[in-house]
């Protein structure tokens, strides 16, 4: 695809967003309630999606846009340790769900990021953290894939594109980083 054609598919599908505007807002709100009831973020994603979770953690405990207080977020692919422990022991479809086991509480919020919606352990995070009670927002691409319907709330990015869906998701990243700046002033 040369670059015209990219910067369409792109520019298509960031346009796309306004038609899942509703789920857009109560992941937003959803967010911010966690956030302000004193829960934290758990999120997790494979390769691209492990750098778009690991960029969303570092923006809540960092900064974004402006000082506020540092907010409790982890990027379950972070540690390299317990990934090869627990894909070395358990499977690598169990590296993120065992983290969710111990680490979430009801009242946490685990966020899973996957492109094509099919990532067994992006899967396997999302049902452990419905079996604990702890709600969830899914990033997905393509259709939905599997993981649709497992979340407590489902961003579904229009289009087939897995890449024009990951543009999308840290596109989404940083509208809730705006919304997250707002709610918790300096």
């Amino acid at each position: 695809m040369n670059f015209e054609a990219s910067l369409a598919e792109s520019t298509r599908t960031l346009q796309a967003l306004v038609s899942i505007r509703k789920e857009i807002d109560e992941a937003g709100r959803l967010i911010i309630a966690t956030l302000k009831g004193g829960g934290k973020v758990l999120a997790c994603g494979n390769g691209g999606s492990a750098a778009e979770a690991a960029h969303f953690t570092t923006e809540l405990t960092g900064r974004y846009a402006r000082n506020r207080r540092p907010l409790p977020a982890i990027a379950l692919s972070a540690d390299g340790s317990l990934l090869t422990c627990v894909g070395n022991d358990f499977g690598f479809d169990q590296v993120f769900s065992r983290q969710v086991a111990a680490f979430a509480r009801p009242g946490d919020l685990v966020v899973g990021l996957t492109s094509s919606g099919n990532s067994a352990n992006i899967i396997a995070a999302l049902r452990e953290a419905k079996s604990r009670g702890v709600s969830s927002i899914a990033f997905l691409g393509r259709g939905g894939g599997k993981a649709k319907g497992l979340a407590t709330v489902d961003l579904i990015i229009p289009g087939q594109s897995g890449a024009a869906a990951q543009e999308a998701h840290l596109f989404l990243i940083h509208h809730f980083c705006e919304l997250i700046d707002e709610a918790f002033p300096e």
